[in-house]
């Protein structure tokens, strides 16, 4: 499954971006456990969220509770990351993952599908 990350840009802190994942070609990741996971320069990748198959279950990274919303509209194939009070160091590229089963996890290694990615730059 060939994902396509979107809706990175730029903004000041306290800004907002909402983030769309969705599935190239017809492949369908409806059933999919997702996630989006960030890189930012010489760092290693971090998990941001992650949601089920149904968005029964959702869970975050400590650094991003009660900023970010990950959702998915299974009708339309989509996953979704809503960022609020945006900050600095929430910079990076963020990409999303779906993993092969339908639940998740914040190992990057449980995914076996990446999209390319999206840039996301706050500024002070």
């Amino acid at each position: 499954v060939q994902l396509q990350a979107s809706g990175g840009g730029s903004v000041q802190a306290g800004g907002s971006l909402r983030l769309s994942c969705a599935a190239a070609s017809r492949r369908t990741i409806s059933n999919n456990g997702m996630a989006w996971f960030r890189q930012a320069p010489g760092k290693e990748r971090e998990f941001v969220a992650g949601i089920n198959w149904n968005g029964g279950t959702t869970n975050y990274a400590d650094s991003v509770k009660g900023r970010f919303t990950i959702s998915r509209d299974r009708t339309k194939n989509l996953v979704y990351l809503q960022m609020n009070s945006l900050r600095p160091e929430d910079t990076a590229v963020y990409l999303c993952a779906a993993s092969r089963s339908a639940s998740f996890g914040s190992d990057r290694w449980a995914y076996n599908y990446w999209g390319q990615g999206t840039q996301v730059t706050v500024s002070s």
